[in-house]
């Protein structure tokens, strides 16, 4: 489905724009409620729980090496509970695993205490993207068709960006990237030009939120990837583009506790910045 610009309908007078940005995250809250009581979502749950926790600093590591990693697990975990097969010629991810040890030491009057403490051994793992097998349920929809103006919207995009923004090809599940330490965004190549457009918006929220010094540099990545998907569903929304099927999913997988916590706590931020990409793409 093609429309025109978002704009030409919001931007009238007597239109107020906050009413439309409440009223479209008001739908986005109810979607990925929605989701969550989905036999989808159970089906991705049930999956999801087959994943040990990373710490902090594990989860350093596996960004470090390989950024757009999303979900990760040892060879055997994924050749035996998950049934898929890491393709030949993968590289590992290196992560720390504990080792954690006791013994009883006596002291000089006879008294016996457990002493208890953890070494680190590196492991190697790898990303879902690495693997083939066994289907992997998914509540993500990707957008197909066009959008009448695609090349418009992208170049009000990079207006708005303040970094380079490219589509080139990109190894892996990711739709796309945002730098920091490059300062640049990379669209992956040969996707539609609707997912084009949603995928530019949400790493155009990263680049002006989680930026180095941005104002929500030092959150979570659960509560960055809510931030910026809610972004993009209201400012696409704005511009007459639906992306319901494929944000209210992306929103629930990166919402704990199976509620909107962070979709919630983040509200204003995230109204915030979708004005200030709109008020941007309105004045290019």
């Amino acid at each position: 489905m093609t429309r025109t610009l978002g704009y030409r309908r919001y931007g009238q007078k007597g239109t107020p724009m906050n009413k439309n940005i409440d009223e479209i995250t008001k739908k986005l809250e109810e979607g990925v409620k929605a989701v969550f009581e989905s036999d989808r979502y159970k089906a991705y749950l049930d999956f999801m729980g087959k994943f040990y926790d990373y710490s902090a600093n594990n989860c350093a590591l596996i960004y470090m090496q390989k950024p757009d990693a999303t979900l990760v697990a040892g060879y055997n975990t994924w050749l035996n509970k998950l049934k898929r097969q890491v393709r030949k010629g993968e590289k590992a991810i290196k992560i720390l695993a504990p080792m954690p040890h006791k013994k009883d030491v006596t002291d000089d009057d006879g008294n016996v205490e457990e002493v208890r403490w953890t070494t680190f051994r590196a492991v190697n793992v790898f990303d879902i993207s690495q693997t083939d097998g066994d289907e992997v349920p998914n509540i993500l929809t990707k957008l197909t068709g066009g959008y009448e103006d695609y090349e418009s919207v992208l170049k009000g995009l990079k207006s708005v960006a303040g970094v380079p923004i490219t589509i080139e090809p990109i190894n892996g599940a990711a739709n796309g990237f945002f730098s920091p330490s490059e300062a640049k965004i990379v669209l992956k190549e040969g996707l539609s030009e609707a997912q084009t457009i949603k995928t530019a918006v949400h790493e155009v929220a990263h680049s002006i939120l989680h930026k180095k010094d941005g104002e929500e540099e030092q959150a979570s990545r659960n509560t960055k990837e809510v931030q910026a998907e809610s972004v993009a569903y209201i400012v696409c929304n704005w511009l007459g583009l639906d992306t319901a099927e494929y944000s209210f999913g992306y929103v629930a997988g990166w919402s704990k506790d199976k509620e909107a916590k962070e979709l919630l706590e983040c509200a204003d931020v995230i109204k915030k910045t979708a004005r200030q990409i709109i008020d941007g793409l309105k004045a290019a």
